[in-house]
C-alpha cells in the first residue's frame, strides 16, 4: 500500500514589514495585564504597540500602492481600529495611573497620551488616503503610483525610527525622522505640482474631459496629502522622544530648526 505525499497549504500573503519580526514587540495580545507589572508599565506598552501598528498601516497603504493586494487595504482597517481601542484604554486609565507615580513617570504617561493622540491619527490618516484611491475608477498614472509608493516607504521608515526612538530615548533615531520629514513635503508638493500644470487628461481641452481630469486630479492629491500629514505627526512624534530624552519640548527650542 502506497501512501500520497502530503502537500502544504500555500501561506497566505505578509501584510506587515520584515522588519516587524526584529523589533521588541510591546506586549503580546494573549498576555495579561498583570504580566506588565504597574499600570503605568501597561500603558507605555500599548503606547509602543500603537507605534507598530501605525507603522504596519502606513506599510500596507505602501503594499496595496504596489499591487492592489486587498489583503493590504483590509490590513489597514484593521490597524485603524486597533489604534482607537489603544487610545480609549490609554485615555481611560491614565488619568489614575499618573496620579500614583513621581515626576519622570508622569512625565512618560504624559509622552504615552501625546503619542497615542499623533498614532491614533496616522492610523485615520492612512485609512483616509487608500479610501481616496480606492474610489477611483482607473489605474493610477505611473508618475503618481511611484510618488506615493515613495512617500509611503518614507513614512514606514520614519514611524519604525519613531518605535525605536520611543524604545530606547536614543536621539539619533529622532534626528533621522525629523531629516527626513522634507523630503516627504518635496514629494507632496512636486506632486501638486504637475496636476495643477497639467488639468487635462492627454491634452484634451473639451470642458467635460477638463472636469473629469480635476476630479481625477483631487482624489490622488488627497491621498497624497493625507500622507503629507502623517509626515507631520511622526514629525511631532520625534520631538515628543527629544522631550522624553532631555526633559524639555524641543519645539520651543533653536535645535528644532536645525533638523526641520
Amino acid at each position: 500500500m502506497t501512501t500520497k505525499p502530503r502537500t502544504r497549504a500555500p501561506r497566505a500573503k505578509r501584510t506587515i514589514p520584515p522588519s516587524a519580526t526584529k523589533l521588541p514587540e510591546s506586549r503580546p495580545r494573549s498576555a495579561p495585564p498583570a504580566a506588565y507589572g504597574a499600570p503605568e508599565d501597561e500603558l507605555r506598552a500599548l503606547a509602543l504597540r500603537a507605534c507598530l501598528i501605525a507603522r504596519d498601516a502606513v506599510f500596507n497603504v505602501r503594499d496595496l500602492l504596489s499591487d492592489g493586494s486587498r489583503l493590504a487595504f483590509l490590513a489597514i482597517k484593521d490597524c485603524e481600529k486597533e489604534l482607537d481601542q489603544i487610545e480609549r484604554k490609554i485615555d481611560e486609565q491614565l488619568p489614575e495611573a499618573i496620579t500614583r507615580v513621581g515626576e519622570a513617570k508622569a512625565r512618560e504617561l504624559l509622552a504615552c497620551l501625546k503619542f497615542i493622540t499623533d498614532l491614533e491619527r496616522i492610523g485615520d490618516l492612512a485609512y483616509s488616503a487608500v479610501m481616496q484611491l480606492e474610489s477611483r475608477r482607473e489605474k493610477l498614472p505611473a508618475a503618481d503610483s511611484k510618488a506615493l509608493i515613495e512617500m509611503a516607504s518614507l513614512l514606514c521608515e520614519m514611524l519604525e525610527q519613531v518605535h525605536r526612538g520611543f524604545l530606547t530615548r536614543d536621539l539619533t533615531y529622532a534626528q533621522n525622522v525629523l531629516r527626513s520629514d522634507p523630503e516627504v513635503d518635496r514629494l507632496c508638493h512636486a506632486l501638486f505640482q504637475r496636476h495643477l500644470a497639467e488639468p487635462t487628461i492627454a491634452g484634451s481641452t473639451t470642458a467635460g474631459s477638463n472636469v473629469y481630469a480635476r476630479q481625477q486630479n483631487f482624489d490622488i492629491l488627497l491621498a497624497a496629502q493625507a500622507l503629507e500629514r502623517i509626515g507631520d505627526h511622526a514629525k511631532n512624534l520625534a520631538e515628543e522622544i527629544y522631550g522624553l530624552a532631555e526633559g524639555r519640548s524641543l519645539r520651543h527650542n533653536a535645535k528644532k530648526l536645525a533638523y526641520s
